[in-house]
């Protein structure tokens, strides 16, 4: 039986990407994202079986008219949520209401697909909500994203335990991902991959027994230790980067 997943952040970048690559392979997808017109041209070019379904994260109304509609293709296989908003900056320089938008939507929005998720997956179905690498520890000119991914972070460990037995919680870590969000970096953006790299990396972690599923490893394993450092060993380390 092909399996039936729910793609939140389907649209454009990484979630456009991870649909045409399970598509590919056999999977029948519910595509959901803010824009409409998106969602239905890319279920055009994926083919009829995969349903276009419009959703704002940030409005809970949204999330569960979306998820009534979704309970009735019967239960899920998957549910991955990637939809996020971005913008680089140093904290004094951002913009107050843009920074509520991005918690809203990146946190918040996770939490609400959080507790419309269980109701809707099989018996051992998978929850697998985004993070990001810029999340393991506070490095300069990533806020608000950067805190917020952290949120996501604390937010899958919890729910892992929380729903151990019921739901496979699982937390995606990308690091530079060639999307229209991270076009907006002014900086080199190191071990950078495209999206359709990220996707076949996600769909094959995800199939692991892995809790996190994270790369490019040669980035992510150098953040994850300097996570690890004492903070008279780490601030400095990350003051070089403000330089």
């Amino acid at each position: 039986m092909p399996e039936t997943i729910w793609i939140i952040g389907a649209s454009a970048g990484i979630g456009a990407a991870l649909a045409r690559e399970w598509a590919h392979r056999g999977a029948r997808l519910i595509l959901s994202a803010r824009s409409q017109d998106r969602l239905n041209d890319l279920a055009t070019e994926l083919g009829p079986q995969h349903i276009p379904l419009a959703l704002d994260v940030s409005d809970r109304a949204s999330i569960e008219a979306a998820a009534a509609k979704v309970s009735e293709n019967g239960p899920l296989d998957r549910i991955v949520h990637l939809a996020a908003l971005y913008d680089p900056g140093k904290v004094a320089d951002l913009d107050p209401d843009a920074a509520a938008q991005i918690v809203t939507t990146n946190l918040t929005g996770s939490f609400y697909v959080a507790q419309a998720a269980p109701s809707l997956l099989r018996a051992g179905g998978q929850l697998a909500l985004c993070g990001s690498v810029a999340g393991y520890i506070g490095l300069p000119q990533g806020q608000i994203y950067s805190a917020t991914k952290a949120g996501v972070i604390n937010l899958a460990q919890s729910l892992r335990a929380e729903l151990s037995g019921r739901v496979d919680v699982r937390l995606i870590n990308p690091g530079f991902v060639d999307t229209r969000l991270t076009q907006r970096n002014t900086f080199t953006m190191p071990a950078i991959l495209t999206p359709q790299v990220a996707a076949s990396a996600i769909i094959d972690g995800l199939n692991t027994r892995r809790f996190e599923v994270h790369f490019p490893r040669r980035l992510t394993w150098a953040l994850k230790l300097l996570s690890t450092l004492p903070y008279w060993a780490a601030l400095p380390l990350t003051k070089r980067l403000t330089q």
